[in-house]
């Protein structure tokens, strides 16, 4: 169920109904209730589905008891490396099963041993790539103590499959999610009227911004061999509004809903376009994967309080491992190890914590410097975008290459462009503006309440009017 379908639309509203008005009175009832609608929020892509995440769910539910109540570490250790096993087995089998067999297929055909690669015609479950994570923090976090092990099962498999978060993040720690499950929760009007603001926006971003960018850069991606140097740089350029509208969008809705439920979840982007370097980047992009990896892989690893080259190796590792998460393709991994040499400089020269504050802060405009900065890096990050987007490395490297031609002529169609020239300004001047806050949630302090609904209703028309409502999948639903 895509949250800019029809459907959702129906089952949203329908959903809060009933979980504020019949089943407030009991919390284990809330709770079940919550399980059964995400459970069929899930399974409305394929119900087979549901059988591995309530499988997924279970092993890491008992592991969780096991390691609490397990006198030995030994013993607290092989049930956590159960749980990441059975997490790690179901993600590597269904998403990078047949990457690792064309790819070692491949190998040996370099080396002159002809053989056909062996695959399977396995369907990527939506969403596990987020699940198993956040299912493996649970176990990892009672592993090292820092929260005790669920003993309420209903509560559990809610937390896991918690429909507003589930199939694209933010991916949520046991430790900020799990709690608000088990008190009782009361309908907050403050609270529900900021989880509609997020979702407007959230539907902006992705109904206008992102949807609209992505006729655009589909056509010059498919045509690039033929496209001027000029389009090959808008579609560059499109594509980082599209997928920061597509996914950051997504998050906003996610959040925003949960607010509707009387749940928190954690903030995911901060304006990561408005970053002085690539270090405060990655500081702002799809922070609960960063800070995932920065606490489960790259500070058991030693982090950088190690020598010099330790850090550099850890660094790849990370952005390595971070790249090969979002796809089986080497375009991913080249696309994270770009991204590392990005970070290495600053990491060398002890600046990867220089830009800890917001741009321009108590300014109205930034300086020549900060504009030099955001823009350098703004470049650099497009750059890395085309790996991402693109098919292959090889139509990644031409596509960058064919950036340098002389031809900067138009010839593709530029029609919708225009529009979206436009609604990109605007997204970037609301985007400034609440770079200080939580997105959307500025709004409401707008002293005259007329222009609240100003904005609200100018948000409403371009969605209805220019939103392209084709029930587009968001893009990081094929993580």
């Amino acid at each position: 169920m895509l949250f800019n379908s029809f459907e959702f639309a129906l089952f949203l509203p329908l959903s809060f109904l009933l979980y504020w008005f019949v089943f407030k009175k009991h919390l284990k009832a809330q709770n079940f209730f919550l399980l059964a609608i995400s459970y069929l929020f899930y399974g409305w892509w394929d119900w087979r589905f549901l059988s591995l995440i309530a499988f997924s769910s279970l092993v890491d539910f008992i592991a969780g008891q096991q390691i609490e109540k397990s006198n030995t570490k030994a013993r607290k250790k092989l049930f956590l490396w159960i749980s990441i096993c059975t997490n790690l087995g179901f993600l590597g089998f269904f998403k990078y099963f047949n990457f690792f067999t064309e790819s070692f297929a491949d190998m040996l055909n370099m080396v002159g041993m002809q053989t056909n690669p062996w695959s399977l015609n396995v369907i990527l479950p939506v969403g596990i790539s987020f699940y198993t994570f956040q299912t493996m923090s649970y176990t990892i976090d009672v592993y090292r103590e820092q929260m005790k092990a669920e003993k309420d099962p209903i509560a559990f498999f809610a937390y896991v499959s918690f429909f507003p978060q589930l199939v694209a993040g933010p991916i949520e720690r046991a430790v900020n999610l799990l709690p608000q499950f088990k008190i009782k929760r009361e309908f907050s009007y403050e609270q529900g009227a900021d989880g509609m603001r997020l979702i407007l926006w959230g539907l902006f971003k992705k109904v206008v911004i992102a949807d609209n960018c992505a006729i655009f850069v589909n056509e010059v991606f498919a045509n690039y061999q033929t496209a001027s140097g000029l389009e090959l740089i808008l579609g560059a350029v499109f594509f980082a509004f599209q997928i920061y509208g597509d996914f950051s969008g997504y998050s906003d809705i996610a959040i925003g809903t949960a607010k509707l439920f009387g749940f928190d979840l954690m903030t995911n982007f901060r304006t990561p376009y408005f970053s002085r370097d690539m270090a405060e980047f990655w500081r702002r992009w799809h922070i609960s994967l960063s800070t995932w990896f920065r606490d489960y892989v790259y500070i058991p690893l030693g982090g950088s309080r190690v020598g010099k080259g330790r850090a550099v190796f850890n660094t790849f590792v990370i952005f390595v491992v971070s790249g090969f998460w979002h796809g089986a393709n080497w375009t991913f991994i080249v696309w994270g190890a770009l991204n590392a040499v990005y970070f290495l400089p600053l990491l060398l020269m002890g600046k990867n914590r220089k830009n800890t504050d917001t741009v321009a802060e108590n300014r109205v405009l930034p300086n020549l410097r900060e504009l030099w900065q955001m823009g350098s890096t703004f470049g650099l990050t497009c750059l890395a975008w085309v790996f991402f987007r693109s098919e292959s490395v090889g139509d990644a490297w031409s596509y960058i290459t064919r950036i340098s031609s002389m031809n900067y002529r138009l010839n593709l169609n530029m029609r919708p462009s225009l529009f979206v020239f436009f609604c990109i300004t605007i997204f970037v001047l609301v985007e400034w503006q609440i770079r200080n806050s939580n997105f959307a949630i500025r709004i409401k302090h707008l002293r005259v309440k007329i222009l609240r609904y100003v904005v609200y209703f100018g948000l409403l028309l371009l969605i209805g009017l220019f939103g392209a409502f084709n029930e587009t999948e968001f893009i990081y639903f094929q993580f």
